[in-house]
């Protein structure tokens, strides 16, 4: 009974810990397009209606529209619909409104203008983007890219996911980058060729199940934080079309205890080749996984305006907890 009882108290005292993720992780680089579904419409701005913004005093640029007299909306046919039906009844048109998490019930005014009933409003149901798929989990298909949270343009809001997809993308030009501005990848996104679902859109980056086949593809070891050595790196992106290519880079600086996840280590991109191309970090790399010494250790997460040579990373195990929750 002792014996029995000493055990117990052992593993109570050091329990065995299991993480959910694998050693071992397919590393990305892939161009994605990315299309996130949103729920409800999202407010981008707006427009006059008899010389008047007759939508300005209740409702702000971001806000998310989830419900007109009651019924939930997803698209701006069903806007119509429910609007034009409550016209014809003669019923106010009270919505319900999402804004940074807080539910607020207002109304909607419509004006008649040149026969027309128009709202003041534009809104989107949908946003769409270009950036770099960081890694797939071999055993599940599970994958993470981005490493940063995508949000609205017009108030830097996240924006809350329905559904989604990455899709596939080529890369067709870079407007690039100088000291003061960030340039771009520019891509084609193929709407009908989809690479994966979003169901997590998070500050450490975009996740779902991958859905393509992912035979051949090569693994790498995954390092925790402790490993990453100030030292020689290399990222994965793609610069032109499909191609995934390596470029150097060289870990400047790590920071222990950080809130800022999207800034655990940072690094200075000394390829010439690259910079060549880019001119230094450009939009469309968020998500390029970083391999030193053969294993993954992060990605590209943020670029310096005023050094356009430099930016900063992701831990991998940090995304990879996140899609654990």
């Amino acid at each position: 009974m002792k014996k029995i009882l000493s055990a117990l108290l052992l593993s109570i005292i050091f329990p065995f810990v299991v993480l959910a993720y694998p050693n071992y992780l397919i590393a990305g680089g892939e161009s994605i397009g990315i299309k996130i579904n949103t729920d409800g419409l999202i407010v981008i701005g707006f427009y006059k209606v008899n010389g008047e913004y007759i939508a300005k005093n209740n409702i702000k640029i971001g806000d998310v529209i989830t419900k007109i007299n009651g019924i939930n909306v997803n698209n701006s046919s069903e806007l119509s619909n429910i609007i034009d039906e409550s016209i014809l009844n003669n019923k106010n048109i009270n919505i319900e409104i999402n804004r940074e998490g807080n539910i607020i019930n207002t109304k909607l005014k419509i004006e008649k203008e040149r026969g027309i009933y128009k709202t003041g409003l534009y809104i989107k149901d949908s946003v769409i983007g270009i950036g770099t798929l960081t890694y797939i989990n071999p055993e599940d298909k599970s994958y993470g890219a981005l490493g940063h949270e995508i949000k609205l343009n017009s108030n830097k809001n996240i924006v809350e996911i329905k559904n989604g997809n990455i899709l596939e993308s080529k890369v067709t030009s870079i407007d690039k980058s100088r000291n003061g501005y960030v340039g771009s990848k520019n891509a084609t996104i193929s709407y009908g060729e989809t690479l994966g679902n979003i169901s997590k859109n998070t500050d450490k980056g975009i996740f779902g199940k991958y859905t393509k086949s992912i035979s051949n593809k090569k693994t790498y070891q995954i390092a925790n934080f402790s490993e990453i050595e100030k030292n020689d790196a290399y990222i994965l992106t793609v610069t032109d079309n499909n191609i995934i290519e390596k470029y150097n880079i060289r870990i400047l600086d790590k920071y222990y205890n950080k809130k800022d996840t999207q800034k655990a280590f940072s690094f200075e991109i000394i390829d010439d080749s690259l910079l060549k191309l880019s001119g230094g970090i450009v939009q469309g790399m968020s998500g390029s996984p970083i391999i030193q010494n053969n294993k993954i250790i992060g990605a590209v997460t943020n670029v310096l305006v005023d050094n356009v040579k430099l930016g900063y990373g992701i831990s991998i195990v940090t995304m990879l907890e996140e899609n654990e929750k």
